[in-house]
């Protein structure tokens, strides 16, 4: 190969770091929107990021990294996704185990009827429907400080029983300790859904998620670099704009301090069994030193005489060893991260940073693709 088409391979018109829903999208339109020249670069062997899913030694598709539940509210967000991939309607369960019983999470007028007496659950739910209506959500918060004093128990038992525990556990931190956002936005249905999410699209894709960003990276613009690190690759790449979609902090090698996160570790378990739970998430709020178990079959819609779960346990990220999962919410936290944003104005104004990791905000996955069509209509 002569020294031109070499010189031609490393140069693009724009250079994303990422590989997953922010980094793939942004690639993808500006590929088939403007026919520009993309190269995508992933440290990882595999693209789609964190919803990346593969297939286990026994073929159950499974998510490498968690579950991954696709809702969403916007119809612009389906609509653009659905040119990749073909949908399976999925409705997400949730169970928790409280007092030694399996009730509905969030907590609503079913998990009322199974935790208390009849004559309780009764008069507790018609106290709730005079308070705060039908079909209504509530937060925990609100419910405390309500002057009816069965009423606030109840607020009580559930913020002890439902998300005291599972949130010490998810964040290694009590929720005094948390952005006061987090414990607002703990839910009380006043309705028998038991639904997990109420979005308007609740679909799963059919072929999984990695087919999903494969088909979107799938244009004659777009060049994958995976096993790449940014570092290292940039060296020898001519790009005219940089969209950085990884931690921005590392970016910068830490300058002003660490941005933490937590991280997850996963214990795989395959039962020869069609199912092995009752749902497809069950929640350990107080007992165990994992939070959840997800049964993948549930997710993929995929059945035989085996089955798949995930046992996940929140645990620190370390830097270059765990995989940074959760921006932890505290303001301290968010503070830091402005100071990078005024960091990235001064030394790297060509620089893009988009989302979870450079915007250090915890998005769904229908929010990660809003952000980055946003990003993509500003220019």
């Amino acid at each position: 190969m002569n020294n031109t088409k070499k010189e031609n391979m490393n140069q693009c018109d724009y250079l994303i770091v990422g590989a997953g829903f922010v980094g793939s999208v942004l690639a993808e339109r500006l590929a088939s929107q403007k026919n520009k020249k993309v190269i995508v670069l992933d440290r990882r062997d595999h693209i789609a990021g964190n919803a990346h899913d593969r297939r286990n030694e026994h073929g159950i598709l499974y998510h490498q990294y968690g579950p991954h539940i696709f809702h969403t509210n916007s119809d612009k967000v389906f609509e653009y996704l659905s040119k990749f991939t073909e949908w399976m309607p999925y409705e997400h369960r949730v169970v928790g185990v409280i007092d030694g019983r399996l009730i509905p999470i969030p907590f609503n007028l079913t998990s009322l009827e199974i935790l208390f007496p009849p004559k309780k659950a009764a008069r507790l739910k018609e106290k709730l429907i005079q308070q705060y209506g039908v079909d209504k959500k509530v937060t925990v918060l609100e419910m405390l400080k309500n002057t009816d004093p069965e009423l606030s128990d109840l607020a009580d038992y559930i913020y002890k029983n439902v998300f005291l525990g599972y949130t010490t556990k998810q964040w290694g931190l009590s929720p005094e300790e948390l952005s006061p956002s987090v414990t607002a936005r703990v839910p009380v249905h006043i309705s028998y859904d038991d639904r997990y999410f109420q979005d308007t699209h609740q679909q799963m894709p059919k072929h999984g998620y990695t087919k999903l960003i494969e088909n979107i990276l799938n244009h004659k613009n777009i060049e994958v670099r995976l096993n790449q690190d940014y570092k290292d690759a940039q060296k020898k790449i001519q790009y005219k704009k940089l969209i950085y979609t990884g931690a921005i902090d590392e970016f910068f090698d830490y300058e002003l301090g660490q941005l933490p996160y937590r991280s997850l570790r996963f214990d795989f378990q395959t039962y020869q069994q069609e199912r092995h739970q009752s749902a497809g998430q069950v929640n350990y709020p107080v007992s165990h030193d994992f939070t959840r178990i997800t049964e993948m079959g549930y997710l993929t819609q995929e059945q035989g005489d085996k089955t798949m779960v995930a046992i996940e346990y929140p645990m620190p990220h370390v830097p270059g060893e765990t995989v940074p999962y959760y921006p932890i919410p505290r303001d301290d936290n968010n503070l830091l991260h402005e100071k990078y944003l005024d960091l990235a104005k001064e030394k790297a104004p060509n620089v893009i940073f988009a989302g979870r990791l450079g915007d250090y905000r915890y998005y769904n996955m229908d929010q990660a693709v809003a952000s980055a069509i946003a990003i993509y209509d500003r220019f």
